[in-house]
């Protein structure tokens, strides 16, 4: 069986999570944490300020080492396959960092060399035509608005068809437009069998998409579920209770298992 097939196979999660711990000297950013992602489905994973949501996405990323736990992308070990593993997630961070002065179309030629993926002419501008980007094919990266770099950056990130699709605060400083748009290509990609990982603080945008969710806090996971599933769970709490303004919603779950302290 090959590396891809162990990653395609629909009846394993595609991302496994287990007692997870990263510290950075002494101080502990991710406590025991631990879920799973499967086919076919969008999981939020969302934390206040400081909760450990970035230090969990950078292991699972492969980009910073952890204390104790093990991670697993389509059955394989992180650390035993790092670049395996690497190789079946598609990446998009809330701050994109490609070089400005390079063109759209330069930037999808330069990925699609790195990925082994079809760079035909016909190919590359059908890419484009799919993100609205066509007619900004020669145009400086820098010269893009902030969702069109969004959508140029989303586009990268599915090139190679990846087996998970990680987004970090994907819609951030976007307009409704560029936000609804984002959001239907990544519904797309979930109704293709797709699974994406995501951070976000909108608990509306997670209560809308995901299919489950787990709220972390000070490095710990304090509830994993369906978002409906935790409204239920925690509707009565005395502190959601508190937080709510009428009918409890995901955000006054999230407020009552955080608190309501502004965290820088």
């Amino acid at each position: 069986m090959t590396t891809e097939d162990l990653g395609r196979d629909d009846a394993s999660p595609v991302l496994e999570v287990e007692h997870l711990s990263v510290s950075y000297g002494t101080t502990q950013a991710v406590k025991d944490v631990g879920f799973e992602i499967r086919r076919g489905e969008i999981f939020g994973l969302l934390g206040p300020n400081g909760a450990g949501k970035t230090s969990t996405l950078s292991a699972i990323e492969g980009l910073t080492s952890f204390t104790s736990g093990s991670i697993r992308v389509g059955g394989l070990d992180v650390r035993k396959h790092g670049a395996q593993t690497r190789a079946m997630l598609g990446v998009q961070l809330q701050a994109t960092s490609f070089q400005p002065q390079l063109t759209v179309i330069q930037i999808i030629e330069l990925f699609a060399g790195l990925y082994g993926v079809d760079a035909s002419p016909q190919a590359l501008h059908e890419q484009l035509t799919v993100i609205g980007l066509a007619g900004e094919a020669k145009k400086a990266f820098k010269q893009l608005s902030g969702g069109q770099q969004q959508r140029l950056s989303l586009s990268i990130a599915l090139l190679h068809d990846p087996l998970l699709l990680v987004l970090d605060e994907p819609t951030t400083g976007l307009d409704p437009q560029s936000r609804r748009h984002l959001w239907s290509r990544i519904e797309k990609r979930r109704e293709d069998g797709g699974s994406i990982l995501l951070t976000t603080h909108s608990m509306e945008e997670a209560q809308a998409v995901c299919n489950r969710v787990a709220i972390i806090d000070d490095g710990w996971v304090l509830a994993t579920g369906e978002p409906q599933q935790l409204i239920e769970r925690y509707k009565d709490d005395p502190l959601v209770r508190a937080a709510a303004r009428g009918a409890v919603t995901l955000e006054d779950v999230f407020i009552g298992l955080t608190g309501g302290a502004l965290r820088d």
